[in-house]
């Protein structure tokens, strides 16, 4: 099937929408796609069309800054974990690979299975977005799945933000939808990817960072990058015994236990 390029309807009062000019499928039924999430796919796109414009301009920014802001809150992670102990700052060197092993894997999956976009092949769709180009393929979403594991890894390093982190990546994979650029399916699929992958990396990898981090802050090279001033001296009074606080003197034992 040809591929379907993304053309601008003509411009009406709440601002212009994307039509498809090679769509095939009329009814709700697509070669390897659940029909439920077909179904799902343009009841939300049909809701979508029917939002004030504002509402469509902000969704259609916001589906791409997620994975920014994720970016942003990992580095702040990093910055504030040069003040906290060995294992903190392995978990902020560990969140970014959490975040790209996932990432990687969606890319690499989409390659295998090469399935279709939504607004590549159902006719009458009006979607947000452009739809992409063809060769960029459906299944899982990378979107959704690089949030999904952006909210593990900020809630390993912050436990409080958890439920929001969460939100936000649930949040991220309905704007995927809500755009038109993936079926419910793609993005349940990568928020499982996502939520699944991120921890195992975390887990497998913990031990072997926070070595290396002991490792690598003893480097002054390194040190700024890993820890603070404050940081390196209490390191340096823990290394020399003398983080624990003053000894307690040992008490004598009385005569008659000698």
């Amino acid at each position: 099937m040809p591929a379907v390029t993304a053309v601008p309807s003509v411009e009406g009062p709440d601002g212009p929408a994307y039509g498809h000019d090679g769509g095939k499928t009329v009814g709700v039924e697509v070669e390897d796609v659940p029909d439920i999430s077909a179904e799902w796919y343009r009841e939300v796109v049909a809701f979508a069309a029917d939002t004030p414009a504002w509402v469509r301009h902000a969704m259609e920014i916001a589906t791409d800054v997620v994975p920014a802001l994720v970016v942003v809150f990992l580095a702040v992670g990093w910055w504030r974990a040069r003040r906290e102990d060995d294992r903190r700052m392995a978990l902020a060197l560990l969140a970014p690979v959490a975040v790209l092993v996932p990432y990687l894997a969606s890319e690499g999956i989409k390659s295998l299975l090469r399935l279709r976009r939504p607004c590549w092949d159902l006719a009458g769709v009006v979607t947000v977005a452009p739809c992409p180009p063809y060769g960029d393929w459906s299944l899982p979403s990378n979107h959704a799945t690089f949030a999904a594991a952006g909210a593990v890894a900020l809630a390993v390093l912050w436990r409080r933000t958890a439920p929001a982190a969460g939100l936000l990546a649930v949040a991220e994979a309905f704007s995927r939808v809500f755009v038109g650029v993936h079926y419910p399916h793609d993005v349940v699929a990568g928020l499982l990817l996502g939520a699944v992958t991120a921890p195992l990396v975390l887990l497998v990898l913990r031990g072997p960072a926070v070595a290396l981090v002991v490792t690598l802050r003893r480097r002054p090279v390194l040190a700024p990058v890993l820890t603070t001033r404050a940081g390196r001296l209490r390191v340096t009074r823990t290394e020399r015994g003398l983080g624990a606080g003053p000894a307690i003197p040992r008490r004598k034992a009385p005569p008659h236990a000698r």
